[in-house]
C-alpha cells in the first residue's frame, strides 16, 4: 500500500510535531473534492456518502508527503471530515472510510497536522480508536479496511500526536484497552504485530506509562484474565518483552507502593501482586530487576500469612524451570532459604514442596537445600517429614541423579520415624526407586549400585515390633522386590539373586518373614480344624490377631471371620485349598480372588472387613513358592555350578551365587518342603554334595534332612545314591557336614538304627587322643548318635566317656599351648587339641540330653567335672602339664558354661543343678574376654526366648551391668526386654500358664538375681562403698526393665518378695552370718530401688510371693531379728565408715546418699508413711511434727547413714530420740535412713563438725 512507502522522513518529525495557526482552503474557502466526487453533505444517502467517501480513500492513499500541491488542496476536505458530522455518523462504514481518510490525513500533512484544536484532536482520535474495535470480526467484509486502518496508524506512530495534549492519557487506555479486547485466535500474526507497534511506541517514546495505563497491560496477566484470552495475554507478553527498558521503572514504582509502602489504593490490581510478579517474572526478569529486594523485606514480614504468600510465589519463582533467579539474586535465595525455618508451619510445609521442583529443574542447587532438607526431615510436624520423603523420591523417580546419597539418607532414617504414615511414605518411596532402577535396570548398573543399600534397609524394618511395618515389608517384597506378577523364571531369577546380594540381617529378615508367613498358613489350618473338630482349643485366636494391623479391630475380625467360615462349607474349601502344602501360585491367586469376591457383597464404600481379610490372605497365600518354582531355582543353581549362568552381569560370583543358591532352598526347604520332591532336585543336590565347598555340601545334607521323607518308599536310586555319601560325610565330612548327615540319617531312612550303627562302630574304634586333628568330626558323630539313639548307644558311650572322653582325653594335654597373651584368636588358630576338648565337652552334653535321666549319676559328675573347669578358669590340669594359652582357656570356658546351660534346659538335670554351678555358669557372662562374654549372652538370650530355660537363668542378665563395653550393656538390656515381653505376651495367651506362674513371671526373677549378687565373688565387703555402687547398679539394670509397668500391682510384688527374703536365710549356706549379712544388705538395696522407682510400692501385695526353696530357708522372724550381735554389728559399721570416709573424703556420706536421693526433696515429702507400708512399723515422725514439749523441730545437723549392718536404705524421715538430745543438748533434728525391721545401731554423721558418732538404740 501507499503507507508502506511512506518517507522515513516523517517518522522522524513526528515526535517533534507542532501545531500551526488553522491553514486557510484554497480559494474562497470552497471544499475541494477529488475528480469524480461529488459534495458530500448529510443531504445524500448512505449508499451514496459510502460510494463518494470510498473514491476520497483511494485519494488520499495514493497520496504521499510530497504533493505540496494537492496538500493545499485539499485542506479544507481534510477539515470537512473532521466535522462532528462524521464524527458522529451512526453509519458505522462511513465511520469506517472517514478513520481511514483521517489516518492518511495524519500521514501525508506530518509532522504538521491540519487539527490545531486539542479537543479536535482528541475526539479524532477516540474516534479512530472506537473504529478499531471492528479488528474483532476477522470475517467481516470490512476486515480488510480495519487492518489497513491498523497498519496505518501502527507504521505512521500516528497517536504520537497525543504527547502534546493534557488528557492524553484517556485516549491511551481507551486504544490499548481495545486492541487487548479485540484481539482472539483468529489473528495472524501481522494483526499482533501492528498492535504491538502502536503500543509500543506509545510507551516507549512518552514521557512515562501511568498507573491507570499499566493497568490496562498487567490485567491481562491476571490468571483469570488469561484463562478468559490466551491471546490478549501473549500481546500483553509480547508488549513488555518489547518495552522492558522503558516499562521497568513504571513496574517497580508499582510494586513498591504496594509491597512496600502498603498502599493498595493505587490500583486495583494490587490484590494481585504475587500472580502479577509471577507472571512478569517467566515474561522477562529484567522487568522485576528493582522488584526483587521488595519481596526480599516481605520474607521477613511478621504476619505468617504474608511470609507465606511471599514463599509460594519465590518457589515458583526459584523452581522455574529455565529460572536463574537463584544465581542471579544471592541474597533473597538465601533469605528464601532461611524460610524452611520459620516459625509457621504452612510456611515450611511450602518450602518443603517447593524443593521437589527445585531439584528437578536445578539440580545444581540440591547442594543448597540438602542441609535444610535434613532439618527439616526431624520437623515436629508430621506432614513436613513427610513431604520431605515425597519431594525427594519424586525427584529419585524422575532422575536417580537429582538427589544425592546424603538426600537419600534422609529417607532411609525415615523409615524408623515414629509416626506410621512417614514411615510408610519412605519405605514405600525406597521400594518404587528399588524397582526402577535395580529391578528394571532404568539407568544403568551405576544407578543400581547407587541405591544397592534399599533392599537391604527394607528388609531390616522386618524387626520392628510394629505389625504395620512387617506387613508392609512383606508387601513390597511382593510387588517390588521380587514381583510375583512375573512368570516363574524370571521370578525365581529375581529371587535367586536378590538373595545373593543380601547383607546377613536382610538374609535373616527375608527368612523370618518366610516362617512367620509358614506358621500363619499353620494357624488358619488350626482355625480351620476347629469347624471340624469340637472347639476346645482358641489359642490361635489371639495368635493370629496379634499378626493383623488394628490389635482393636482385630479380635471382631477373628470372631466374625471364624463365624463366616461355620457358616460357608465353599469358602472352608478355598482357604484350605490356599494353605495346602501342594497349592501352586496360580492356584493361590485364584482362591485369594474367589475368596474376595465371596466376602464383597454387599458392596459398601469401605468395608474393614474384607480390609482384615485381604490382609491375612496376603500373609498366608504363596505367590512366590510353589514345586514348579523350586525347579527354577535349582536350574539357576544348575546354571551356576556349570559356569553357564550370568552371575558376573548380577554383580555376584559363581562360587557366592552357588552358596546363597544353597541357603535359599536350605531355608524354602524348611517352610515349603513337598515342593522339593522330585528326582530331578534332588538329583541336583546331589552333585552338590560332592562339590569341595564345605558350606555347599552341607547346605544339600540340611536339604534332604527337611524334605526327603518320602525318598526311602519312592525314590529308590536316590536313596541308594544318597546312604553311602551321608555315610562318609558322617565320617570324614567337616562336623557341621557330620551332624547333618546324622540328622539326616535318622529322619528319612526306616532302617536308621542300622545305618547309625555302620557309623557308630568304626568311628568308637578308631579314637585316638593323640591325633586330635581326626578326633573333632568322630566326637561330633558320636554325640549326635547317642542323642537320637540312646536307647541303642547310652551304654557303649558310657565305657567311652569314662575311658577316652574324661581321662584320656579331657584330663590330659599333650599340645602347649600359644603363650602369646591373648584371650581370644580366631577359629583358624585355635589347636586341634582345644578344639577336640571343645566337641567332648558338647558330646557329654549330648549323651546326657539322649539319656534324660541320672539313674546312673552320670550326670553328676559331668556338671563337677564341669564346675571344675570353670573353677580353674578352663585349664583342669591348673598348668601342672603344658598348659593351655588364655585364648584355649577361654574357649574351654565358654564351652563348659553353655554345657551346663544347655543342660540346665532339660528338667531332669536342672533339679541337680546346685546354686553354686549355677551361679559359676552365670558368672561367665562376666568374663574377662569379650568374645566369651558376647557368645555366652547370645546362646543365653537364645534359649531364654524360646523359654527353653529355666527363669532363674534371666537374672544372669543382671550381671550384664558390671560390663565395662557399653554396647554388651545395651544388648543384655535388649534381651532382658524381649524375653520379660515374650514371658508375659505367654502368660496372656495361654490360660494354663496361670499354673506355672513362679516359672513364667518375669517378676520372679527377683529372688534369683538377689542370691546370684549376694554370692558374687567381688562382693567381698559388704560396706565398701564400690562394691555396693557395683550391686546397686546390677539390681536396677533388671528391676527398671520390670517396672517398666506396675502391671497387677507388680511393683508391691516386688516389695514383699525382697521383704520375704529378708525373712529367711540362704540355703546354700544357711549357718553363715556373712553371706546372710550380704542376702539382707542386696536386700535393702533392692529396696531401696523399689521405692525409689515408683509411689505405688507401698500399696498391698495381690499375693503372696513364693521363695524358691533350692535357693531360700524361711525361718521365725524372732530368729531373724536377733541374728547378728548388735555390738559385733556396731563395731563393724564404724570399721566401714571410717574406710568409706577415708576413700571418699569429707562428701562421701553426701555423695553416698546421692546415689538414690539425689534432689529427691518432694518425692521424700510426699511419702511421709511409706516405711509403714514397707516394713509393717507405724509412720515415723516428719519433720513438721512437734516435741513432747511443743517445740518444732527446724534444722539438721546429723544424717543417719547406717542403721545397724544395713547400708543404702529406702527412705529418709526425720527421727526424734530423747537420748540424743541428753547427750547433745543443742541438736536440734536428726535425719536417718530406716533399712530394717529393727535398728540396733545407729552411725550418725555431723554435718557440721565432719564427725562420726555411733549409738546403740
Amino acid at each position: 500500500t501507499g503507507v508502506l512507502g511512506c518517507d522515513d522522513r516523517i517518522l522522524h518529525f513526528l515526535c517533534d510535531m507542532e501545531f500551526p495557526q488553522q491553514q486557510k482552503p484554497a480559494g474562497d474557502g470552497k471544499i475541494i473534492y477529488p475528480p469524480g466526487v461529488k459534495e458530500i453533505t448529510d443531504k445524500i444517502s448512505n449508499d451514496e456518502m459510502v460510494k463518494r467517501l470510498k473514491m476520497v480513500v483511494k485519494t488520499y492513499m495514493d497520496m504521499d508527503q510530497d504533493s505540496e500541491e494537492e496538500k493545499q488542496q485539499y485542506l479544507g476536505l481534510a477539515l470537512h471530515l473532521a466535522s462532528e458530522f462524521f464524527l458522529r455518523n451512526p453509519n458505522k462504514d462511513v465511520r469506517l472510510l472517514v478513520a481511514c481518510c483521517l489516518a492518511d490525513i495524519f500521514r501525508i500533512y506530518a509532522p504538521e497536522a491540519p487539527y490545531t484544536s486539542h479537543d479536535k484532536l482528541k475526539d479524532i482520535f477516540l474516534f479512530i480508536t472506537r473504529q478499531l474495535k471492528g479488528l474483532e470480526d476477522t470475517k467481516s467484509p470490512q476486515f480488510n479496511r480495519y487492518f489497513y486502518l491498523l497498519e496505518n496508524l501502527a507504521w505512521v506512530k500516528s497517536y504520537n500526536i497525543c504527547f502534546e495534549l493534557e488528557d492524553c492519557n484517556e485516549i491511551f487506555i481507551q486504544l490499548f484497552k481495545t486492541l487487548f479486547s479485540v484481539i482472539n485466535n483468529s489473528h495472524n500474526q501481522k494483526v499482533q504485530m501492528h498492535m504491538i507497534d502502536l503500543m509500543s511506541s506509545i510507551i516507549m517514546e512518552g514521557d512515562g506509562v501511568t498507573q491507570e495505563l499499566l493497568d490496562t497491560i498487567l490485567i491481562n496477566l491476571i490468571p483469570a484474565h488469561k484463562n478468559l484470552n490466551k491471546q490478549a495475554y501473549d500481546l500483553a507478553k509480547t508488549l513488555l518483552k518489547r518495552t522492558v527498558q522503558t516499562i521497568e521503572t513504571c513496574i517497580a514504582n508499582f510494586f513498591n507502593q504496594v509491597l512496600v509502602m502498603g498502599k493498595s489504593s493505587v490500583s486495583d490490581l494490587s490484590e494481585h501482586v504475587f500472580d502479577l510478579i509471577q507472571e512478569l517474572f517467566a515474561i522477562d526478569p529484567m522487568l522485576l530487576t528493582s522488584v526483587m529486594p521488595q519481596l526480599e523485606f516481605k520474607l521477613k514480614s511478621n504476619d505468617g500469612e504474608e511470609r507465606l504468600a511471599v514463599v509460594r510465589l519465590l518457589a515458583k519463582l526459584f523452581g522455574a524451570k529455565d529460572s536463574e533467579l537463584a544465581s542471579q539474586n544471592r541474597p533473597l535465595w538465601q533469605c528464601f532459604l532461611g524460610r524452611f525455618n520459620d516459625i509457621h508451619v504452612p510456611v515450611r510445609l511450602e518450602c518443603v514442596k517447593f524443593a521437589s521442583h527445585c531439584l528437578m529443574n536445578h539440580p545444581d542447587l540440591a547442594k543448597d537445600l540438602t542441609e535444610y532438607l535434613k532439618v527439616r526431615s526431624h520437623d515436629p510436624e508430621e506432614a513436613i517429614r513427610h513431604d520431605v520423603i515425597v519431594t525427594i523420591i519424586n525427584a529419585g523417580k524422575k532422575d536417580l541423579n537429582l538427589v544425592n546419597d546424603q538426600l537419600l539418607g534422609f529417607v532411609r532414617e525415615r523409615t524408623l520415624d515414629k509416626r506410621w504414615r512417614v514411615r510408610k511414605e519412605a519405605m514405600m518411596g525406597l521400594a518404587q526407586l528399588f524397582k526402577k532402577y535395580c529391578l528394571h535396570h532404568e539407568a544403568g548398573k551405576e544407578s543400581a549400585l547407587k541405591i544397592s543399600w534399599i533392599k537391604d534397609k527394607l528388609l531390616h524394618i522386618y524387626y520392628q515390633n510394629s505389625i504395620d511395618d512387617k506387613l508392609l515389608v512383606e508387601k513390597i517384597f511382593a510387588q517390588y522386590m521380587v514381583p510375583h506378577s512375573l512368570d516363574t523364571e524370571e521370578k525365581m531369577k529375581c529371587l535367586y539373586y536378590l538373595y545373593a546380594c543380601l547383607d546377613t540381617n536382610a538374609v535373616k529378615a527375608l527368612n523370618e518373614m518366610w516362617k512367620c508367613q509358614n506358621m500363619l498358613r499353620s494357624l488358619v489350618k488350626e482355625l480351620l480344624d476347629l469347624h471340624k473338630l469340637p472347639p476346645n482349643n482358641t489359642a490361635m485366636f489371639g495368635k493370629l490377631m496379634k499378626n493383623l494391623p488394628d490389635a482393636g479391630k482385630a479380635q471382631d475380625f477373628m470372631k466374625k471371620f471364624n463365624q463366616v467360615l461355620g457358616e460357608d462349607e465353599k469358602l472352608r474349601v478355598q482357604l484350605e485349598m490356599l494353605i495346602s502344602p501342594t497349592c501352586s501360585c496360580k492356584q493361590a491367586e485364584i482362591c485369594v480372588r474367589e475368596i474376595t469376591r465371596k466376602l464383597t457383597f454387599p458392596k459398601q464404600p469401605t468395608n474393614p472387613f474384607l480390609e482384615m481379610v485381604k490382609f491375612l490372605l496376603e500373609r498366608i497365600a504363596p505367590v512366590h513358592i510353589d514345586s514348579e518354582a523350586i525347579s527354577a531355582l535349582v536350574k539357576l543353581l544348575n546354571k551356576s555350578i556349570e559356569g553357564t549362568a550370568d552371575d558376573d552381569e548380577e554383580g555376584v560370583t559363581p562360587d557366592a551365587a552357588i552358596r546363597s543358591g544353597l541357603e535359599l532352598l536350605k531355608v524354602l526347604s524348611f517352610t515349603h518342603p513337598t515342593a522339593f520332591h522330585s528326582a530331578e532336585t534332588y538329583e541336583s543336590l546331589l552333585q552338590c554334595l560332592k562339590m569341595e565347598d564345605e558350606k555347599v555340601a552341607e547346605a544339600a545334607i540340611q536339604i534332604f534332612r527337611n524334605t526327603g521323607q518320602k525318598i526311602e518308599t519312592e525314590l529308590q536310586q536316590i536313596r541308594s545314591t544318597l546312604i553311602p555319601v551321608l555315610h562318609q560325610k558322617a565320617k570324614r565330612g567337616t562336623p557341621h557336614q557330620a551332624k547333618q548327615a546324622v540328622h539326616c540319617i535318622h529322619a528319612i531312612f526306616n532302617n536308621k538304627e542300622v545305618q547309625l550303627a555302620q557309623i557308630f562302630e568304626p568311628l568308637s574304634r578308631s579314637l585316638n587322643a593323640d591325633v586330635p586333628e581326626q578326633l573333632i568330626t568322630p566326637l561330633v558323630s558320636l554325640g549326635h548318635i547317642s542323642m537320637l539313639a540312646p536307647d541303642q548307644f547310652a551304654s557303649p558311650m558310657k565305657s567311652i566317656v569314662a575311658n577316652f572322653i574324661v581321662k584320656d582325653l579331657l584330663m590330659n594335654d599333650r599340645s602347649v599351648g600359644n603363650k602369646n597373651g591373648k584371650l581370644w584368636t580366631t577359629d583358624e588358630e585355635v589347636s586341634p587339641e582345644v578344639l577336640a576338648k571343645v566337641q567332648a565337652i558338647k558330646l557329654l552334653v549330648r549323651w546326657l540330653l539322649g539319656m534324660k535321666n541320672n539313674q546312673s549319676k552320670s550326670a553328676n559328675s559331668t556338671l563337677r567335672l564341669l564346675s571344675a573347669m570353670l573353677v580353674s578358669e578352663g585349664d583342669l590340669t591348673e598348668g601342672k602339664l603344658n598348659g593351655f594359652s588364655f585364648s584355649d582357656m577361654s574357649r574351654l570356658r565358654l564351652a563348659a558354661g553353655g554345657a551346663i546351660m544347655k543342660l540346665a534346659q532339660e528338667p531332669c538335670y536342672h533339679d541337680i543343678i546346685t546354686p553354686e554351678q549355677f551361679q559359676l555358669c552365670g558368672l561367665v557372662i562376666n568374663d574377662e574376654c569379650y568374645q566369651v562374654r558376647q557368645i555366652f549372652a547370645q546362646k543365653l538370650h537364645l534359649a531364654l526366648v524360646k523359654l527353653m530355660l529355666p527363669l532363674e537363668y534371666l537374672a544372669v542378665f543382671a550381671l550384664c551391668a558390671k560390663d565395662p563395653v557399653k554396647e554388651r550393656r545395651a544388648h543384655a538390656r535388649q534381651c532382658l526386654l524381649k524375653n520379660i515381653s515374650v514371658r508375659r505376651e505367654f502368660i496372656k495367651q495361654n490360660p494354663l500358664a496361670q499354673e506355672k506362674l513362679v516359672s513364667l513371671l518375669p517378676e520372679y526373677v527377683v529372688p534369683y538375681m538377689i542370691h546370684l549378687l549376694a554370692h558374687d565373688p567381688d562382693f567381698t565387703k559388704p560396706h565398701e562403698y564400690e562394691q555396693l555402687k557395683d550391686i546397686k547398679e546390677c539390681l536396677w539394670f533388671m528391676l527398671e526393665v520390670l517396672m517398666t509397668k506396675n502391671e497387677n500391682n507388680s511393683h508391691a510384688f516386688l516389695r514383699k518378695m525382697v521383704e520375704n527374703i529378708k525373712q529367711s536365710k540362704d540355703a546354700q549356706c544357711p549357718d553363715d552370718a556373712k553371706a546372710n549379712e550380704k542376702l539382707y544388705i542386696v536386700c535393702d538395696v533392692a529396696l531401696f530401688v523399689i521405692a525409689n522407682k515408683s509411689t505405688a510400692c507401698h500399696l498391698d501385695s495381690p499375693k503372696d510371693p513364693v521363695l524358691p526353696s533350692k535357693f531360700f530357708i524361711l525361718q521365725d522372724k524372732a530368729i531373724h531379728t536377733h541374728s547378728i550381735n548388735p555390738t559385733n554389728s556396731m563395731t563393724c559399721d564404724c570399721k566401714m565408715t571410717s574406710q568409706v570416709l577415708n576413700q571418699k573424703g569429707g562428701n562421701t556420706v553426701n555423695d553416698f546418699l546421692g546415689l538414690f536421693y539425689s534432689d529427691k526433696t518432694s518425692r521424700r515429702a510426699s511419702r511421709p508413711d511409706l516405711s509403714s507400708a514397707l516394713y509393717g512399723r507405724p509412720g515415723y515422725l516428719n519433720k513438721a511434727q512437734r516435741r513432747s514439749d511443743g517445740t518444732t523441730q527446724t534444722h539438721s545437723d546429723f544424717i543417719l547413714f547406717s542403721s545397724r549392718h544395713y547400708i543404702f536404705p529406702t527412705i529418709v524421715v526425720c527421727f526424734y530420740i530423747n537420748a540424743l538430745n541428753m547427750v547433745w543438748g543443742n541438736l536440734k533434728n536428726v535425719f536417718f535412713l530406716l533399712s530394717g525391721r529393727y535398728i540396733c545401731t545407729a552411725h550418725f554423721f555431723h554435718i557440721k563438725k565432719r564427725k562420726v558418732m555411733t549409738f546403740v538404740l
